[in-house]
């Protein structure tokens, strides 16, 4: 099945309809086509980031996903963020998580960037996200937001060297060195 480009919001079930190939998210009722495939350094830093949640988060009651990953703020608007943390496990379904996350992270990609910073931004935002970080593996840096009085407010950017704090667990923080690995 393919979305007919004239038809618009379409819903979450005409979406799982779609071949396994077809990945897309519906903000704020525009569809947004996920291709191409992220790069190898945006790929490693996934997965250095989420290896650094897993290892603090296991025998808790947080847990860590990663894209692709559906996020259904309603029936007719999804996202799918590169890490996603929820401590809610009444928000885990078997086929995708359905509200809003604790934690979402967006690694930048040059077809993304705008779109990360822009209209996810705000969609998390009013989504209630409490914290959003953004991070930028080329220029190597981490943007933390945290929601405040319904509005994100800058927390701090982190930059190679820096330990970055999780300002929803507490005492914990991550090393960028962890996440930006030298070449």
């Amino acid at each position: 099945m393919a979305f007919p480009q004239e038809r618009k919001p379409f819903t979450y079930a005409e979406y799982v309809q779609l071949s396994d190939c077809d990945r897309y998210e519906m903000i704020d009722g525009k569809l947004y086509n996920m291709t191409p495939a992220p790069t190898p350094k945006h790929q490693q830093v996934v997965t250095l980031l989420s290896a650094e949640f897993v290892a603090h988060l296991r025998g808790k009651t947080c847990r860590v996903f990663v894209s692709p990953i559906d996020v259904c703020f309603s029936n007719d608007e999804w996202v799918q963020p590169d890490i996603v943390i929820i401590c809610d496990s009444n928000k885990i379904s078997d086929e995708r998580i359905i509200g809003t996350p604790d934690v979402i992270v967006e690694v930048l990609s040059p077809s993304t960037a705008k779109k990360d910073r822009l209209i996810k931004y705000r969609r998390y935002e009013q989504a209630g996200v409490p914290e959003y970080w953004i991070v930028d593996p080329v220029h190597e840096y981490v943007e933390v937001h945290v929601l405040k009085d319904g509005a994100y407010q800058l927390y701090g950017t982190y930059f190679k060297g820096d330990a970055i704090p999780v300002q929803l667990f507490g005492h914990f923080s991550i090393h960028t060195d962890n996440i930006f690995l030298s070449e």
